[in-house]
């Protein structure tokens, strides 16, 4: 057999290897990047308004934590526009082994940074540039990670595939919530307070080596490959996504309205909310680690179940759920029993966030080209989540006080952007519905 045949036609037993190995990569390289990027969040709502600006007011000191939270969501669309111009030039392999270096950097400093008390507004301006390096890590990391286990996928399996992306984001959550715990559980408050905080972003060190060793085994999807080869990659991908690919774009921005906003009340925002309301500061971090533990299995089960009826119908039940739950939500953190938090953790995160979270990794794919699919995939992904998930604690803080205490502001904010992301969903091309309902439909990914 020639060297050309072997390449050309290799085993089934070559295929179901690198698959495997791409699986893994997406998953463990996108858990580490999200690790590091919600340890701030837990930080902030924690920690972060007595460490570095212990000066303002208790209400003021919050608002500064989630708006330097809110800093690193800012970023995101800068490092996907970066990322995507480059992923889609010279491969997804290259950023996605970047990305998971600036976040090991980024998040070891936060670990190594002295506070307000130490160096004074010199911590401050630290604690935003590291941010800001996690945020431009955190674009790059998921168009890259989506489409290189998308574009691996047999047709049928897109959304299962393109899940274990998604995944990560889950087990990243459940690591950092659980780190925090866990140093909570062995220190005293004034241990955890004055150093034990820092514990769980210079382990961030040891997990990105680890993610390495995987991600540098895994190589481009085939149909990149030959693009790159035939010289048929875009010169300028977002501006031609920009001219060319508005109405993608735009449903891409759309479809990430509600389901980050859920995501950041549900893990970053509901922490503070009830400590302050009702003094409890274990039942919100006991349930994010019980909802972030049934995505390892939600996240797949959602993309397997898009593929086999389209993504459309699943996002826009999703959508309308969460603009009906959040209301009641509210209600029982001010007045419900806090221990079946984990169960309305789990409606919440696990069935309404997922349904919509699972198969976004392969439906945004979806909607744009192969040679400007990075750009498309991420600039969309990344605004959307600006828009959102960088916003909400920032505008629930707000929206609070301005409602005098009393959350239905936020509760018709949250409903207002699910309203919006089922506008999205119904404009989106959804090629897995039509592809479910007749097997012979073309291929047009």
């Amino acid at each position: 057999m020639s060297v050309v045949e072997s390449v050309a036609v290799p085993t089934p037993a070559i295929r179901i290897r690198d698959k495997k190995r791409v699986l893994s990569s997406a998953f463990v390289g996108t858990t580490i990047e999200w690790y590091d990027f919600y340890l701030y969040g837990t930080a902030a709502a924690l920690i972060f308004n007595t460490q570095f600006f212990p000066q303002s007011s208790a209400f003021a000191g919050v608002l500064a934590s989630f708006a330097t939270f809110a800093v690193g969501f800012f970023a995101r669309p800068v490092g996907g526009i970066l990322a995507g111009h480059l992923g889609d030039r010279i491969g997804r392999k290259a950023l996605l082994v970047a990305s998971l270096v600036t976040m090991g950097v980024a998040s070891t400093g936060i670990g190594l940074l002295p506070n307000y008390d130490s160096i004074g507004s010199f911590a401050v301006v630290g604690l935003v540039a590291l941010r800001l390096l996690q945020g431009l890590s955190a674009g790059a990391e998921w168009g890259g990670s989506a489409l290189l286990s998308v574009e691996h996928a047999p047709r049928h399996l897109r959304g299962f595939f393109g899940s274990f992306t998604q995944v990560g984001s889950a087990a990243g959550m459940l690591l950092a919530t659980s780190a925090f715990a866990i140093t909570q559980l062995a220190m005293t408050a004034e241990q955890f307070q004055s150093f034990g905080w820092r514990i769980p972003f210079l382990a961030s060190a040891v997990l990105v080596v680890i993610g390495l060793v995987i991600r540098l085994g895994v190589e481009d999807a085939p149909q990149f490959q030959q693009l790159k080869a035939e010289n048929n990659t875009a010169k300028a991908p977002i501006a031609e996504v920009l001219k060319y690919h508005r109405r993608s774009l735009l449903v891409a921005i759309g479809l990430r309205l509600a389901q980050p906003a859920l995501f950041v009340v549900l893990t970053v925002y509901l922490l503070g909310y009830i400590s302050s309301r009702r003094d409890d500061t274990t039942s919100g971090l006991t349930a994010v680690l019980v909802g972030s533990a049934v995505g390892l299995i939600s996240g797949p089960f959602w993309g397997w179940l898009s593929d086999r009826y389209g993504r459309r119908p699943i996002a826009i039940a999703g959508a309308i759920g969460i603009g009906i739950f959040v209301w009641p939500l509210f209600w029982f953190l001010d007045h419900g029993p806090l221990v079946l938090l984990p169960l309305v953790m789990i409606l919440g995160m696990n069935v309404l966030h997922d349904s919509i979270y699972g198969p976004q990794a392969a439906w945004f794919a979806e909607q744009f080209p192969l040679h400007l699919r990075y750009s498309g995939v991420s600039f969309g992904y990344q605004v959307g989540t600006v828009l959102s998930g960088g916003l909400t604690p920032f505008i629930a803080a707000a929206l609070l006080n301005v409602g005098g205490g009393q959350p239905w502001l936020i509760c018709g904010y949250l409903t207002l952007l699910a309203a919006l992301s089922t506008l999205a969903a119904v404009a989106a091309k959804d090629p897995a519905r039509a592809y479910a309902k007749d097997h012979s439909t073309p291929d047009t990914f």
